[in-house]
């Protein structure tokens, strides 16, 4: 692999590598207003949530590469500690771009852009109309991490309230990510949207974890057929079938398979794996499970 060292490289070239690794990142579209009360709109994808006890953003108007300027973003919540954090949906993201142009101070980036202000109820920066999901903010702290062109300075905010569109919600009251459409940033010029057959779901383990995929027989962690994802399927099964259970399977799903190649047991093994392949594309482990256990019991 190729090495790089933070202490070798230029700041773009360290930049570029971050960003284009790193992804995609939510997009904060950061609200705020300077000491005059003029509003300031502006997106930033060095982002993220980071607790809910209290609920925690922190989003980066970091220092400029190219010349070491601050953005006004961070003068403004320096000098107004508030923020209005607005997520960013396809529907909006060629406005939001027009927002990230480098106005001059005191220009209002919510009439270039043509996004739609609307008063906050607990902090002082307008909301943005067009944003399905908007979190009002005070903001705790503004940590610098250096003084160079490139540094961070880390804005931490508190969510003092949050405005959810109704529309956005399924059945249960929660979230949908198919209606809400987001979209993420990557490197350079390339973004990503959260949606259609871009969404999967995947189980979260938390506390009910599976055995792991060192639980797999030395064969099938090997498999030249079964893929890294195909094995954490695997290993994410909470218990593996018994003998009884795989011989019955055997008997009942594989017959065909154990007499046709009965004299070929390299072949024999290439097939299960195929045929455990299938079964775990379709989102059955277990079935895969007694399908790779199967030719130990031949």
């Amino acid at each position: 692999m190729k090495l790089v060292d933070p202490a070798l490289v230029s700041v773009p070239e360290l930049h570029g590598y971050l960003t284009g690794a790193i992804g995609p990142r939510p997009i904060a579209l950061a609200s705020t207003i300077d000491a005059q009360g003029r509003p300031n709109l502006s997106p930033f994808s060095f982002f993220n949530a980071f607790g809910a006890n209290p609920g925690v953003l922190i989003f980066s108007p970091a220092r400029r590469g190219r010349d070491n300027t601050t953005k006004h973003s961070y003068h403004n919540v320096k000098a107004v500690p508030e923020v209005v954090i607005n997520v960013v949906t396809y529907a909006m993201v060629q406005q939001v771009s027009v927002a990230s142009g480098e106005f001059p101070e005191g220009v209002d980036e919510f009439a270039k852009s043509g996004l739609t202000p609307v008063p906050s109820a607990k902090v002082r920066p307008f909301r943005v109309k067009e944003s399905p999901v908007q979190f009002e903010c005070k903001v705790t702290q503004v940590i610098e991490t250096g003084t160079g062109g490139g540094a961070a300075n880390l804005v931490v905010c508190e969510v003092v309230l949050v405005h959810v569109d109704e529309a956005m919600l399924d059945a249960q009251g929660k979230l949908d990510h198919r209606r809400l459409d987001l979209v993420g940033r990557l490197g350079g010029a390339y973004y990503c949207r959260a949606h259609g057959d871009a969404l999967f779901e995947l189980t979260q383990p938390n506390q009910a974890y599976g055995v792991g995929v060192d639980a797999l027989p030395a064969a099938v962690r090997n498999s030249r057929t079964l893929s890294g994802n195909d094995l954490g399927q695997l290993g994410s099964l909470r218990t593996i079938p018994d003998e009884t259970a795989v011989n019955e399977y055997k008997l009942t799903e594989l017959p065909e398979l154990f007499i046709r190649l009965a004299h070929d047991p390299a072949a024999l093994e290439e097939a299960l794996h195929r045929r455990a392949k299938e079964l775990l594309a379709q989102g059955h482990r277990e079935q895969a499970w007694m399908t790779l256990l199967a030719f130990n019991e031949r």
